[in-house]
């Protein structure tokens, strides 16, 4: 993420004139660098949306569906820092509760608004459209107390203190944060009230320089460590410090599947993706026999750890978490991973860099123009369009598996939602990024089962001008499931109807390039025009791949260990 602005000042915004609740709470996200809000209009935010048409600053950028501006508002995020969302009552805000939840389970920090019923209705527990019908009032913001690091009901009296602790939590926790306004209130003028100023989080002295003995102690041992980076450095923003610890360091540096982009591939001493069992054997070798892993921002999750076969020795890694680290199974509390970064590097360990060249796996592309689609192929062709400062967007699947060992330029963004998972967030992520970065390559990479629940997004993206190039994986269906499920076969569950995704531009009343390609040599000519054309439009190229269950190498690891699985639980 982009480094954000700095907190809320309500110092600042008490000297200005008498505002309205929908005034502020602009104001105290204009000052956070949001200049877009994204949602979707309903009767019960009027109040708020026709505040923000008049507003300086901030436009409102409306999705098709909130499901997908909540996604929309998460891309923004991943790209500006943080993110607003704005839906109405009940019918709209249950419909954000999958983004919001995302977010909340991959540390992306979104500022949800919702706009609610009168509130003299409300105290009247009248029974009002898009609720229970039992004049309960707070049954969703109940609901969204388990998806959000902070819930509070805005009114004049408490806006100034509400609005910026909200934020301030927000951008703390890089969490979603949830807010309700009643449609009558967002006009009224707000209570002069001042936050009291939260002390800044700094690490425990006794705490930290305990920690940076043992760490100490862990390195004077050392012989063969190992940097493994992941998805909290980006989210945490330390990439910077990560980068220095390595060059200080000097030895080798992985990254896992989540924090995919947390570390500049193109670096001398990068080594590659750790897929656990189903990755590169020699980045597995020397992740596994390191004497000293110093892992920063892990998420020990089944889809980052491979199923659980990363084999990640406790009693020889110090893992860095952004307010506490672990060495060797010994936990220090209130300490700051920056703190902890800068202790590691003043130990002093220089390494002797990488003893060999590295190989990746799609360095090499043998295959010929005329051989039908496939992964050994069309990966490969990705990774060579690929150029310093894109954003790609990734749909979980087997592009999520394939992708993941692509290399990577230098200040790539690369946005995939590998913990959540939720089927068909790329689209309108990619929606969100391409408005939080005009002036970038956008590039998403979906299949044509995941674009199908949120292609809509697609008709934002032209009536907005954005000009992603979108490749659409078209392999009849949803092979990432056809791989998970090893106990049956052909399901039809798994099959989806037959769209023409190279209409679906016209059919949305927009002008894009679009190919379809079936052979290596196609889809290089396909990629060769699109990287003129998406300076003008929107681009989509759909590849089309005959064998169903063709899938990247790592795929068919999980595939032969969940069918190995399989078997040894049915013999039990």
């Amino acid at each position: 993420m982009d480094k954000m602005k700095n907190t809320v000042n309500p110092d600042t915004l008490s000297g200005m004139a008498q505002k309205t609740v929908g005034q502020f709470l602009f104001d105290c996200l204009k000052l956070e660098g949001i200049t877009k809000i994204f949602g979707v209009a309903g009767d019960y935010n009027f109040s708020l949306l026709d505040t923000l048409e008049r507003y300086n600053g901030i436009q409102f950028i409306e999705g098709r569906n909130e499901l997908n501006a909540g996604y929309a508002s998460d891309g923004y995020a991943r790209i500006k820092g943080i993110s607003a969302l704005i839906t109405t009552f009940g019918v709209g805000e249950l419909n954000a509760c999958n983004p919001i939840a995302g977010a909340y389970s991959e540390h992306v920090p979104i500022i949800h608004i919702v706009g609610s019923p009168k509130e003299k209705d409300q105290k009247e527990h009248k029974l009002m459209h898009h609720t229970l019908m039992d004049g309960d009032f707070n049954v969703f913001r109940n609901m969204y107390k388990q998806i959000t690091a902070y819930n509070a009901v805005i009114t004049p009296e408490n806006a100034m203190i509400e609005i910026p602790a909200a934020i301030r939590i927000a951008k703390e926790k890089k969490q979603p944060v949830y807010l309700v306004v009643a449609d009558d209130l967002v006009d009224q003028p707000i209570m002069n009230r001042i936050e009291p100023t939260p002390q800044q989080k700094t690490s425990n002295l006794i705490s930290l320089q305990t920690a940076a003995e043992h760490v100490r102690q862990l390195l004077d041992c050392a012989k063969r460590p190992v940097i493994l980076v992941d998805v909290k450095t980006i989210r945490f923003g330390l990439q910077a410090a990560v980068k220095q610890l390595v060059d200080a360091m000097n030895i080798p540096v992985v990254s896992m599947m989540f924090g995919k982009g947390a570390f500049d591939e193109t670096h001398s001493n990068y080594i590659g993706m750790y897929l656990g069992s189903f990755g590169c054997s020699e980045v597995q070798s020397t992740v596994e026999n390191a004497d000293c892993i110093i892992a920063i921002g892990l998420v020990p999750a089944d889809t980052n750890t491979a199923n659980f076969t990363a084999k990640l020795n406790s009693m020889v890694t110090i893992d860095i978490q952004s307010d506490l680290v672990k060495i060797a199974g010994a936990v220090y509390p209130n300490v700051l991973a920056t703190d902890l970064l800068q202790a590691v590097q003043n130990v002093g360990y220089k390494g002797q860099g990488l003893l060999k060249q590295v190989s990746f796996p799609y360095n090499q592309n043998n295959v010929s123009n005329d051989e039908p689609l496939k992964a050994a192929g069309y990966y490969p062709l990705f990774q060579r369009m690929l150029k310093k400062d894109d954003i790609l967007i990734v749909e979980i699947g087997t592009l999520f598996n394939g992708m993941a060992e692509v290399r990577l330029p230098s200040n790539v963004t690369y946005i995939g939602q590998g913990g959540w998972g939720s089927i068909g967030y790329a689209t309108p992520s990619t929606f969100g990024a391409s408005i939080a970065a005009p002036e970038r390559r956008v590039l998403l990479f979906t299949g044509d089962g995941s674009l199908q629940l949120t292609a809509q997004e697609i008709s934002s993206m032209l009536y907005y001008g954005c000009k992603p190039i979108i490749f659409v994986l078209n392999n009849d269906g949803y092979t990432i499931e056809k791989y998970l499920n090893v106990k049956t076969k052909n399901q039809k569950y798994n099959k989806i109807p037959r769209w023409s995704y190279t209409k679906l531009a016209e059919a949305f009343g927009g002008n894009a390039f679009t190919a379809i390609v079936s052979t290596n040599g196609e889809l290089e000519q396909a990629i060769n025009q699109a990287e003129i054309e998406c300076s003008e439009r929107l681009c989509i190229i759909e590849m089309i791949v005959k064998d169903p269950l063709d899938a990247p190498e790592n795929m068919k690891k999980i595939y032969k260990y969940l069918e190995k699985q399989a078997i040894h639980n049915s013999q039990k």
